[in-house]
């Protein structure tokens, strides 16, 4: 017969971390096959950077530097950074955007399990609000695009900001299925011509469609291994599915349907690897219900009526703010004592 206490050991942050790197596994390949090679690159600025910056603050704080780095916490970071900026942006936006996620938003307040905000929200934040114009420049999928790069062309144009001779960046770039979307509703054309155009695939961008799957097959996983339950993916979808289904009801020549939501920006990214992020999100079931709606439903509104075509750090970090409130309120009773 067994004896108490019935008390499991933790898995180690290291191996939680490794599960959710191979997790984004998936959505890395398809980004790499739909946008090219740069996406590789930009993952690997993104780690170096995180790792040495990390080094360097530990150092400075004089704490051990190997047992941190080998929890993988800033190459989680990194990567999920790397994936919500443009595949082809400058080696020196992505090398900004890293640091300030991990000097400023992380070692600043204490390191992991410190950081009020996600940290690479916070980079993308403030490369979004600094470099608008760069944050902008999507490459065409490689089935659109007027002239394919290959990936040492990607590889140059990184690191150079040049093009091969006769190929402007008009011919490799387009504007996002979100980005698209607000700037035709804003003239004044209708749901059904716009998405005629063809960014526009089944559900949301033409190519970003097995991007969006394979961050769903990657959250299913972590899911299935128990790194985060269904509690935020479920209600960060379903909530953002209900108000974009909400608005699309009432009129659909104005507001795109609930699929095109889901499947389109960073949804699902969002979904399974930015608001399950277990520091900087509430700790109750309850709350983390509420965390995960109250995100999706700012990611919708600053999409619709904001100034940014996806909505998805803003809102991320507006409900990180709220985090304190919610677990105050969201506490389950104690057992043995009644309600207040």
């Amino acid at each position: 017969m067994n004896r108490s206490p019935y008390i499991t050991n933790a898995p180690a942050v290291s191996s939680i971390m490794l599960k959710v790197l191979l997790a984004l596994v998936p959505g890395i390949f398809a980004y790499a096959w739909i946008y090219g090679g740069g996406i590789l690159v930009t993952i690997s600025l993104a780690t170096t950077t995180a790792l040495a910056a990390e080094a360097a603050l530990l150092k400075i704080r004089q704490r051990p530097i190997r047992p941190y780095l080998s929890d993988l916490s800033a190459v989680v970071t990194a990567w999920i950074l790397a994936l919500a900026l443009p595949p082809l942006a400058p080696w020196w936006l992505v090398v900004v955007g890293t640091f300030f996620a991990i000097v400023i938003a992380k070692q600043l307040y204490g390191g992991l399990g410190y950081n009020p905000f996600n940290p690479a929200m916070v980079g993308y934040a403030v490369l979004l609000i600094s470099f608008p114009l760069i944050m902008t420049k999507w490459p065409a999928p490689l089935i659109l695009a007027q002239t394919k790069l290959s990936f040492m062309d990607q590889l140059h144009f990184i690191f150079s900001n040049t093009l091969p001779a006769g190929i402007k960046i008009d011919a490799v770039t387009s504007a996002t299925p979100l980005d698209y979307l607000k700037t035709q509703l804003m003239l004044k054309h209708e749901i059904t011509a716009i998405m005629q155009a063809p960014i526009f695939g089944i559900f949301g961008a033409k190519g970003g469609e097995f991007v969006t799957a394979a961050y769903l097959l990657g959250g299913l996983y972590l899911i299935q291994q128990r790194i985060i339950s269904w509690h935020l993916p479920t209600a960060f979808l379903g909530a953002l599915a209900a108000i974009s289904l909400a608005f699309y009801a009432v009129n659909p020549a104005h507001f795109a349907d609930p699929l095109f939501h889901l499947m389109s920006g960073a949804s699902m990214l969002c979904a399974f690897f930015i608001i399950t992020d277990p520091v900087s999100g509430p700790t109750t079931p309850r709350g983390k219900l509420y965390f995960a709606a109250g995100a999706a439903v700012l990611t919708y509104l600053i999409r619709t009526y904001g100034g940014y075509p996806d909505g998805v750090a803003f809102a991320v970090l507006l409900m990180n703010m709220c985090v304190p409130l919610i677990d105050a309120h969201t506490q389950p009773r104690v057992f043995g004592h009644p309600k207040d």
